[in-house]
């Protein structure tokens, strides 16, 4: 029921499977609230000096700002406390990341990217967070980086927090995906999107063109069709977009339709792509799916494919059913 706050829709949502005991609920709780801390502090801006650049690199060889070391604490700080977590696992961390021995441990564990699109920051576009959450293995006294290792399929849910003109949380719990917008008034994330779902037909579609020349041939075939419209014998003409923050990409997918893909290219070979599947392709691929539309890496299901590293990276096409399968074929 559109209005309805994210506790209540939660809890309406827990009652429906037999011997739920509620705890996943409170971490998408705690989840919720965290994103709430970061979009604080995304509107907060130069005005609290969030936008310096701090020139430190991650993990994955980017530079790093303020805001992405503020956001990933803020992301650790709010969970490893709860009870409900056994282990985390960020974009922003060489490693894994324990739940300290003062707190209890949970049967979860959650991977995320702390804020996405961070290269937008200074020009005001929209950034956001993405998260994964995952069973962990029962019983067992130290969790490791294997135990993160799991398909995609094996996601209980999957959601992210886009940071725009306003703060909305997607989230998919495998029953669908929902859409919450924060009420800054009370606070609260509110149902606003119910049941969103992707439309199999599109004319857009969301690629980085200035990596044409590196694209395999399947890739640049398609695209050349999609710019050259009904001229080149397509059935209608394309828009293309572009904001190189997957947040916005795949919520415009969600709200109307689209293809949005990084695909492999010559730069990325020896990479194996350039988004991550633990923090990026597996819970956007999860939402998608569950949205109606299809994610691949042009030659798998990106839900099937097993892990091999946390910080792993994959091709990624994903949105509008018939024109995501359309570039798959080009490839088979």
């Amino acid at each position: 029921m559109i209005g309805q706050q994210l506790t209540q829709f939660l809890i309406n949502e827990q009652r429906k499977v037999p011997g739920a005991t509620g705890e996943l609920t409170l971490l998408l709780n705690d989840i919720a609230s965290a994103c709430k801390a970061i979009g604080h502090e995304v509107n907060r801006g130069a005005l609290a000096g969030n936008l310096d650049v701090i020139g430190t690199e991650n993990v994955q060889g980017e530079v790093q700002k303020k805001l992405d070391i503020l956001s990933n604490d803020i992301f650790i700080r709010s969970l490893e406390w709860t009870g409900h977590l056994a282990a985390m696992a960020s974009e922003e961390n060489d490693e894994i990341i324990p739940i300290p021995a003062e707190y209890p441990r949970g049967k979860y564990l959650v991977a995320f990217d702390p804020l996405d699109g961070s290269s937008n920051i200074e020009v005001n576009l929209s950034i956001g967070t993405i998260f994964s959450v995952m069973r962990a293995p029962e019983g067992k006294a130290t969790i490791t980086a294997e135990d993160f290792m799991q398909k995609g399929t094996a996601q209980v849910a999957a959601g992210f927090c886009i940071y725009g003109p306003t703060t909305i949380l997607i989230l998919t719990t495998g029953q669908g995906v929902n859409g919450f917008t924060l009420d800054r008034n009370v606070g609260e994330f509110v149902l606003t999107h119910p049941n969103v779902r992707v439309p199999e037909d599109t004319s857009e579609f969301a690629i980085n063109m200035s990596n044409h020349r590196f694209w395999e041939e399947p890739v640049r075939r398609y695209v050349d069709e999609c710019v050259q419209g009904k001229a080149g014998g397509r059935e209608k003409d394309f828009n293309m977009r572009w904001l190189a923050s997957m947040v916005a990409e795949v919520y415009r997918v969600l709200m109307r339709g689209g293809l949005f893909t990084y695909p492999m290219d010559e730069k990325l070979k020896s990479k194996g792509g350039r988004l991550r599947l633990l923090y990026e392709a597996n819970p956007m691929g999860f939402i998608i799916e569950q949205a109606g539309g299809v994610a691949s890496t042009g030659r798998e299901r990106i839900l099937d494919i097993q892990p091999t590293g946390v910080h792993q990276r994959v091709p990624v096409i994903l949105g509008s059913k018939n024109e995501v399968e359309r570039l798959v074929s080009y490839h088979q």
